[in-house]
């Protein structure tokens, strides 16, 4: 039977591909619809339809005739609902493995094992060679007994798609960095090894540094990628402890006036009193590090550093406002900027906001430190026209010290 899938006809929809009609309830009278679907009463009422689904979705009946082909299903599928209701499933969705099997004859939702309720997801081809994810699932009457409905879910893969090329271009982009320090390591030593006798001290000692220096740059490399691992599946670990946040700025500054920055270069005002900040020294560090270093790099002039208390709203749990103490940091420089096109790239993977190098990957890392710390960091345009950054860090004691 063809039935369409909007308004009151989802709701239909929604009740054939329930097992089994709902329990009578305790407080049902003789003169209810018989065999009401509470399920399908609050899916009316919700105003829910097939339609309204996110995935694709397919129903075929008992004889595998299609019953219900969702807006989802005939957007991935490039044939319109009303060309599909009424046919057979596997004429109405003719899907292939990817060695070119048809599915349908392999899966054989209706004579195969009585006791297989579905199929998981996988990946199968559509007519022309798109691929989709599609799942199933076989409705019975009973636990062995006939099929009576076969669910179809079609998911498009793009989304995959976007996350294996942002895999591909992480690897290339690890394959580059690494390349060229680990050339150099292997040059110098190599060198060393074969000839060292014919160098004075002097030029053995500038390689050996070179040697160091690639090496220190690998190392920052690979723990960026693990950091980036633990940042992906939610398991950056950070070890409160009290910070000084105005000194560490300070020791951050000072590295850069030994390497040979002018002091000038850097202004760095604290507001006190800044409240107790508790968080993870390293990773502080760390965002300070990439924040400084993007600044001196990238941007030109006077670098500004701005330690601030600031408030950080938040909600009690009995739904009262409350105002809890936050330090903000800003770190502003007196360059070009970051064009206003770019600004809501700017945390996301391999962004550079120019030709001078780097992986990209510095401020996806500084974004979820701050964030693992409970806080958060914007970028916008300083008043001198550069970049500003600002990070604002929650200072709450750690709850198993209270």
């Amino acid at each position: 039977m063809g039935v369409g899938t909007s308004g009151a006809k989802s709701a239909l929809r929604a009740r054939d591909v329930r097992d089994t009609p709902a329990p009578r309830r305790a407080d049902q009278h003789d003169d209810d619809q018989p065999g009401a679907d509470p399920g399908a009463e609050a899916g009316a009422e919700l105003g829910i339809g097939p339609d309204d689904l996110p995935d694709g979705l397919v129903v075929a009946d008992e004889h595998g005739r299609v019953i219900c082909f969702n807006a989802a299903a005939a957007r991935i599928t490039a044939v319109p609902a009303a060309a599909a209701l009424g046919r057979q499933l596997d004429s109405a969705l003719p899907l292939e493995d990817l060695e070119g099997r048809r599915w349908w004859q392999l899966t054989d939702p209706y004579g195969g094992l009585a006791i297989r309720v579905g199929q998981p997801e996988r990946n199968l081809l559509l007519p022309g060679g798109r691929e989709v994810l599609v799942s199933a699932r076989y409705v019975r009457t009973a636990p062995t007994g006939p099929v009576r409905r076969v669910v179809v879910s079609l998911r498009d893969t793009e989304a995959r798609r976007r996350t294996e090329r942002s895999h591909a271009e992480l690897i290339a982009t690890v394959a580059h960095e690494l390349r060229s320090p680990l050339t150099s390591v292997k040059g110098f030593t190599a060198t060393l090894l074969a000839k060292w006798e014919r160098f004075t001290d002097d030029q053995k000692k500038l390689m050996l540094e070179t040697v160091d220096a690639d090496a220190d740059r690998v190392t920052r490399l690979i723990a960026e990628l693990l950091d980036i691992s633990r940042i992906d599946s939610g398991r950056l670990e950070v070890r409160r402890q009290p910070v000084d946040i105005g000194a560490a700025v300070g020791r951050h500054i000072q590295a850069y006036v030994a390497s040979g920055q002018p002091a000038d270069r850097f202004l760095l005002r604290i507001e006190q009193p800044l409240p107790p900040l508790w968080a993870d020294p390293d990773k502080i560090d760390q965002v300070l590090s990439n924040l400084l270093e993007n600044a001196v790099r990238h941007g030109e002039g006077t670098v500004t550093i701005d330690v601030t208390p600031s408030a950080s709203p938040r909600e009690r749990e009995d739904g009262e406002g409350a105002v809890n103490a936050a330090t903000s940091v800003t770190v502003s420089d007196e360059g070009t900027g970051i064009p206003e096109e770019s600004m809501n790239r700017v945390f996301t993977r391999f962004w550079r906001g120019s030709k001078r190098g780097g992986t990209g990957l510095g401020l996806y890392i500084v974004k979820g430190i701050v964030e693992a710390h409970g806080g958060t960091i914007t970028v916008g345009r300083a008043h001198g026209g550069g970049a500003e950054f600002r990070f604002t860090l929650p200072v709450g004691t750690p709850a198993y010290l209270l």
